[in-house]
């Protein structure tokens, strides 16, 4: 059966023109495969979103050549995220071939607003269906309860009863499915119709993984003591006891078979957190199966070590396949992230070093694959949600864009990993309970260096793009600043601040922050970066340091002080950070351009080869996305360029603890 990009890819047959002029509104030629299929057929797409940028990549990569060279191998895209190819400048118009691509001919019979509205992983499964079904021409509710149907299986009018719901809300959320709003009103305007559900929070829970995730937290206890032989009716009494937040039916059916099996991963997971009770041993009796008592606490430290052997044996059973997306990537470094937070809270033992030794090598080798074939098409996706970390200014400036004289506030925390994020988080969480996260990822740039990944992130753009200053941090500012005059920000509301750390440094922001001019802020919090490079215990030490840094208060007093001047936050990091062992350091006398301990830069290929042929298993990595003359070779992994023995924590690889780093959004929880 053809596929939807098949309609698409046809298109593209190499040499027939080395430039493809492509006006795409749909966001549809930057889909994962076909950039990835592009890619291999000797495409290079290039974005017209920004006019300088791309004259700078098209004059100096391609122009002078095409008109020194008829005869090329080059075949560019320049892709339009608009309709109108005619707002291109002339030469381009007459230099290349005109292609339009759009939505509504891919799916004819189907609502395009509604359509449009889907994340382009689930066009698989719609486009299959449209062709297996054949529906006919939809309206607006029809492709709804289609899309609910064959795309998210739900199927609202045959949830009968609260083990049907809670199984389709439970995997919604823990695959972290992104359902638009539009549908979720639907769902939720169909299961009203039905009076089993007239009480429960639909319009909270369903949408909100949070609201969600507190709606079972508090029903879990309700749940232990209802099959200790509670009736209904005194389970119904107890909700007063235990102050429940959330509306709907006291008992919630947790050992159900088809929720069970949820339940178990949601506790192992971290996601749920086990209770006490005064009855545990009696519970322990009763409980069926035995593996369900996950969600009772009875001695933590004994309970959490048998959970995370239980969360890493799952681990080893669900590496990501070689055809996942990035959002598969992501979802297994936060479970991942989840072991580790966990693991170093407890004493090691040498058959968790194996298993964890075990986990870590072939997650090495699993994502290195992947990003073999993945990693250069990640940079041209749009911007939301941020699949790396240059998307995120475009991204965030959807606060300012919906929302009426609303001010944003990007946090850089230098170095931070997901782990770390964890240990920061729970401390946050019993500083401030009035807290909410959004917690997502994305992807750092490869080299996993700050000079490279954090220009990225405050200039919105490519490594490519700056190309002058790749080996230097010093123009974030202005970059920063650059990208939102683009956005229509006068100079005077911006800011930006690098260097926090301790409660001196957030004194001296404190008159910048209060000044109602300021609209967009940029600030780096570099403790952790600072923890990483003078660590000498390991992960565990790292954790040890994180947690006592975010017990002082300097980050928390920090997010309350924007929060009550009206900020929205957003949190993220311009790389993680592994535990590495040295393997020696080359002896290149001047050839490096940096000498970093997980990846060195050359400026040439031979220099390179030259020191890959004495460090077995380093990485010659590709320079994409990066200037051609910027040449990374990355350690072995889980390896640094340092004395040999050594261990050190540091950056610049492509472990997935390095590169796939944390994007939070915080907001106050309503009262």
């Amino acid at each position: 059966m053809k596929t939807w990009r098949d309609k698409i890819l046809e298109a593209f047959v190499p040499h027939v023109s080395p430039l493809t002029l492509v006006a795409d509104p749909d966001n549809l030629i930057i889909e994962e495969k076909i950039l990835q299929i592009l890619y291999e057929r000797g495409f290079e797409l290039i974005p017209f979103d920004d006019y300088a940028a791309f004259r700078f990549a098209y004059e100096s990569g391609h122009r002078t050549f095409w008109d020194k060279n008829n005869k090329t191998d080059f075949n560019v895209i320049l892709r339009l995220e608009s309709d109108d190819l005619k707002a291109l400048p002339y030469d381009l118009l007459k230099a290349g071939r005109q292609l339009h691509f759009r939505l509504s001919e891919l799916f004819p019979n189907l609502s395009y607003p509604i359509v449009s509205q889907l994340d382009r992983s689930y066009f698989d499964v719609l486009f299959e269906a449209q062709e297996l079904y054949n529906p006919g021409q939809l309206g607006k509710n029809s492709t709804k309860d289609f899309i609910l149907r064959h795309v998210f299986n739900i199927a609202p009018e045959i949830i009968k009863n609260p083990a049907d719901f809670l199984r389709i809300l439970l995997r919604r959320h823990y695959k972290k499915e992104q359902i638009p709003p539009m549908l979720d009103e639907r769902f939720i305007q169909i299961l009203q119709q039905n009076k089993e559900f007239s009480e429960w929070p639909a319009e909270q829970i369903v949408p909100d993984r949070d609201a969600f995730l507190e709606f079972l937290q508090e029903r879990w206890p309700l749940f232990l003591d209802y099959i200790l032989e509670y009736t209904d009716d005194s389970a119904c009494q107890r909700k007063e006891v235990y102050g429940l937040k959330y509306p709907g039916p006291a008992y919630l059916p947790f050992d159900h078979d088809d929720i069970r099996i949820y339940i178990d991963n949601y506790f192992l997971e971290n996601l749920l957190q086990p209770v006490t009770h005064p009855k545990a041993d009696l519970l322990l009796k009763k409980l069926s199966p035995p593996k369900i008592t996950v969600g009772l606490l009875i001695d933590p430290e004994k309970d959490n070590r048998k959970r995370l052997q239980s969360l890493l044996e799952s681990l080893n059973q669900s590496f990501p396949p070689i055809n996942c997306t990035h959002h598969d990537w992501c979802i297994f470094a936060y479970r991942l992230a989840q072991l580790y937070a966990g693991l170093y809270e407890l004493e090691s033992t040498p058959d968790f070093e194996k298993s964890l030794s075990t986990i870590q090598a072939e997650t090495d080798t699993a994502l290195h694959q992947w990003l073999a074939q993945k990693y250069s098409s990640l940079y041209n996706h749009p911007p939301s949600p941020p699949v790396m970390v240059h998307h995120i200014p475009r991204y965030i400036t959807r606060s300012l864009d919906t929302k009426n004289n609303s001010k944003i506030c990007l946090i850089v925390i230098d170095g931070m990993a997901i782990d770390q994020w964890l240990v920061l988080r729970d401390v946050l969480s019993k500083q401030n309970p009035s807290l909410k996260f959004k917690e997502t990822a994305s992807f750092a740039w490869i080299p996993t260096i700050t000079s490279v990944s954090r220009q990225a992130l405050f200039s919105g753009k490519i490594p490519l793009y700056f190309t002058s200053n790749i080996g230097s941090t010093d123009n974030d500012s202005k970059l920063w600043s650059q990208f939102w005059e683009e956005q229509g920000i006068h100079s005077t509301e911006i800011f930006y601040k690098k260097g926090l750390r301790e409660f001196s440094s957030l004194e001296s922001i404190k008159e910048s922050l209060s000044d109602p001019k300021i609209r967009v802020a940029g600030l780096v919090v570099d403790t952790i970066d600072k923890i990483m490079h003078g660590m000498q215990l390991g992960t565990r030490g790292m954790h040890n340091q994180v947690h006592q840094w975010a017990t002082q208060g300097m980050l928390i007093e920090l997010l309350n002080l924007l929060l009550d001047k009206e900020f929205f936050i957003y949190i993220t990091s311009d790389h993680g950070n592994i535990e590495a062992q040295g393997v020696g350091s080359p002896s290149e006398s001047n050839i490096a351009d940096l000498r970093g301990e997980r990846v060195r830069i050359y400026n040439d290929d031979n220099s390179r080869a030259n020191i890959k042929t004495k460090f077995p298993g380093s990485i010659d990595w590709p320079s994409i996305g990066l200037p051609d003359n910027y040449l990374p070779l990355l350690a072995p992994p889980r390896k640094a360029f340092v004395k040999v023995g050594d261990r050190i924590v540091s950056h610049g690889g492509i472990s997935i603890e390095e590169l796939i780093v944390p994007f939070i959004e915080i907001e106050r929880r309503s009262p």
